[in-house]
């Protein structure tokens, strides 16, 4: 069952759990970190862009996991299959970070003389700006982008945990536009909106200790039209609602349950190289994806800290069904999908 909210409501009771877990297409929860009554250090707040187009992507996060706050900054080259990221921590940020309390407005900044990056939402467009010394082979990595066209529905859930105090609130847009550029060094990449979109990931919750997830998205355009897609899942108690969303010309979708399918090798080994295929329970969402570069990141902090991340970009080929039965078919559409597991 598919639970849509339709009207603003409080995020959490007076005991800290979810009010009405669920769904919704816009932000209709009201998010306080003061109403959290799970230890402070359990607190995860973050925002993620993913800027891109056919030959590179952009992803940018800055996040206060209240124990340790994260600032990364990754480039990935799709016309050759390349990478590089580079992530500077700060232990127990505790909120001081200021993450907003709602992705409709608000500033997040952070500058030290390792890094400095700022996402700049003025309730219109949203400006990014940054500066990382170092990035690669001694180069610096900068940019200035202005994403502009929000589209007006988005993927928005608030996921209970088997766990009392424990709770996901989400939300990922999808269709940016992105004007601006990055630079590493004297090499300069611009990025234009004819060809540009850009995805953001904000995230507010507490999590419980444990957990994989899985998570796919793309977005783009098709003939006139503005086309995209989110999937994921794996983690919480998604009885009431999952992220799965098409989005055709700003409409949002729903989907069910989509399934992530990572193919073997002869030792039964998951391959995140070769081909995936995904698939819903209701028959709407039906995809191959052929990868170009795995983005892989694993760490490990004495067993305590852990994370294995498996970001793939590619290309989406299939077909996906619209609330009124219109079937949208693609052919080598850039998105990425991901796989990671956290102690966290």
């Amino acid at each position: 069952m598919q639970h849509k909210v339709i009207k603003w409501v409080p995020l959490l009771d007076e005991m800290g759990n979810l009010i009405e877990p669920g769904y919704a297409t816009s932000m209709l929860y009201d998010y306080e970190r003061t109403d959290i009554k799970a230890n402070k250090l359990r607190i995860k707040e973050w925002d993620y862009y993913l800027i891109y187009n056919k030959d590179f992507a952009l992803a940018l996060t800055i996040a206060d996991n209240s124990y340790m706050g994260l600032v990364s900054a990754s480039v990935i080259n799709l016309r050759v299959g390349k990478e590089t990221t580079k992530s500077n921590i700060k232990l127990f940020t505790n909120g001081k970070t200021n993450m907003p309390r709602t992705p409709k407005i608000g500033k997040t900044m952070i500058a030290t003389s390792k890094v400095a990056m700022c996402f700049d939402n003025n309730g219109k467009t949203r400006h990014i700006v940054f500066e990382y010394p170092n990035f690669e082979n001694g180069n610096t990595l900068s940019g200035d982008i202005l994403l502009t066209n929000e589209p007006p529905e988005s993927m928005v859930i608030a996921t209970p945990f088997t766990k009392d105090k424990h709770f996901y609130l989400n939300q990922k847009t999808l269709g940016f536009r992105a004007m601006g550029y990055f630079k590493i060094g004297d090499q300069q990449v611009n990025f234009h909106p004819k060809d540009t979109r850009a995805i953001l990931d904000w995230g507010r919750g507490v999590w419980t200790y444990k957990n994989t997830w899985y998570w796919g998205a793309a977005c783009g355009t098709l003939g006139d039209n503005e086309f995209g897609f989110n999937i994921g899942g794996g983690f919480g108690d998604t009885s009431c609602a999952t992220e799965n969303m098409v989005f055709f010309n700003g409409k949002a979708h729903k989907l069910d349950i989509v399934t992530f399918n990572i193919p073997k090798d002869d030792k039964q080994k998951e391959n995140f190289t070769g081909t995936w295929t995904l698939g819903s329970n209701d028959g709407r969402f039906n995809m191959k994806f052929r990868p170009i570069i795995d983005r892989h990141a694993n760490m490990n902090i004495l067993g305590l800290l852990a994370s294995n991340q498996h970001q793939v970009f590619g290309k989406f080929t299939g077909f996906v069904m619209l609330d009124n039965g219109t079937k949208i078919h693609i052919k080598d559409f850039v998105g990425f999908v991901e796989k990671v597991s956290n102690k966290w």
